[in-house]
């Protein structure tokens, strides 16, 4: 009986493709910043607030935007790296734009009543048209950002090990 071909060791896990680490969290949120600062200046004052108050005001809402999706990011990453089924599916898009956004809702209403001088229902208000947008920008953002830098490591699929001969 001849011998069976010699088994071929399993390759070595593929490090994850595309951008990743501490740089993909510093350009995603730099980028997303950025056009969410321009964006709700013009939103606050498409809705009769001051440029300068609109202004201060959305990079104030940035600042502690910067600070939650860094935060809650982090935490999301390390919940799906712990999920059987990888990838991003709508649903999983879906649930990391609303806890980002409903998170962030939290904070800022009590600050734009303050900042703007209106009361919490007021507040509330605009910060309900502002989520509109920002879910839907939230989303589109993240899927354009994962299609053009990759996904993070913590939603790639793991390298399959390779099968081996038994004797």
């Amino acid at each position: 009986m001849p011998a069976s071909p010699p088994a071929t060791p399993a390759p070595a896990p593929t490090a994850a493709t595309g951008l990743q680490g501490p740089r993909r969290r510093v350009i995603f949120v730099a980028l997303y910043e950025l056009i969410a600062i321009a964006a709700s200046s013009l939103l606050f004052i498409a809705i009769g607030q001051e440029a300068a108050a609109s202004g201060v005001m959305s990079v104030v809402a940035s600042t502690l935007a910067i600070v939650w999706n860094v935060t809650f990011n982090h935490l999301f990453e390390r919940w799906e790296a712990r999920q059987p089924v990888k990838g991003r599916s709508v649903l999983r898009r879906v649930v990391h734009a609303m806890g980002f956004e409903g998170g962030l809702a939290l904070m800022l209403i009590p600050l734009m009543a303050w900042w703007f001088g209106v009361g919490l229902w007021e507040a509330t208000l605009m910060e309900a048209g502002l989520l509109v947008f920002f879910l839907i920008y939230t989303y589109a953002f993240n899927w354009g950002f994962d299609r053009a830098f990759g996904l993070p490591a913590s939603a790639q699929a793991a390298a399959a090990p390779a099968a081996t001969n038994a004797c």
